[in-house]
């Protein structure tokens, strides 16, 4: 069933998430880190979703990728070991990004891209208001990363001494969810008028050569 659902294109991906998640999944099992046993649970059923609505939605590698490698960051944050703590508390640069917080804003640029190619099909083929189209797909990208938020409040209420952080670290996660959202609705535009003059500057069907 696997191999119907699954193109030669996509399986290194499959095969790229079921090693990680089967490393991490171990190694939280190991530390009794149930938290993240928790957000496995959660990449799995995504993935699944992913794996039996493929043929439908039709996401294409950009994204596949895309989802992979948040999935992998998110999982080697709360399970490698720096130091005191955990790979998420890592300051990338000092003072002004940690790891964590870069991982929010990859992860909620690809929700935002996700977002973006399951409106398409609902919007018409010419969209003259575009800016506020990006604004509209940021604000789905944000919500994603609200929605995030929710699960990380349900963890700490349910699960002792998780690595979440209070409400400060809340709000920077939502700040750059926000970043992260801002910086794919950019990509989209961009990728949106190359198409649009490629469009324009390809001859009228009655032109193009027959097959």
């Amino acid at each position: 069933m696997t191999q119907m659902l699954v193109t030669r294109r996509e399986r290194p991906i499959v095969v790229f998430n079921v090693l990680y998640v089967v490393c991490f999944s171990v190694i939280a099992l190991g530390r009794h880190n149930y938290e993240f046993v928790l957000y496995t649970g959660v990449v799995i059923a995504l993935a699944a979703w992913i794996l039996l609505k493929q043929r439908t939605v039709q996401f294409d590698l950009v994204i596949l990728w895309g989802l992979s490698l948040w999935g992998l960051l998110h999982m080697a944050g709360g399970n490698i070991r720096v130091g005191g703590g955990v790979l998420y508390s890592v300051h990338l640069v000092p003072v002004y990004l940690r790891y964590d917080q870069f991982v929010h804003a990859f992860g909620f640029g690809t929700a935002t891209l996700v977002c973006y190619h399951l409106l398409c099909p609902y919007l018409r083929p010419t969209i003259e208001r575009r800016r506020m189209l990006m604004v509209l797909v940021v604000l789905m990208g944000c919500g994603v990363g609200a929605l995030n938020e929710i699960v990380e409040f349900i963890a700490v209420k349910t699960v002792p001494e998780t690595n979440v952080g209070g409400y400060d670290n809340t709000l920077w996660d939502l700040v750059f969810n926000l970043i992260g959202a801002t910086i794919a609705a950019a990509w989209i535009s961009r990728r949106r008028s190359f198409a649009s003059k490629a469009a324009a500057l390809s001859p009228p069907d009655s032109y193009k050569p027959r097959e």
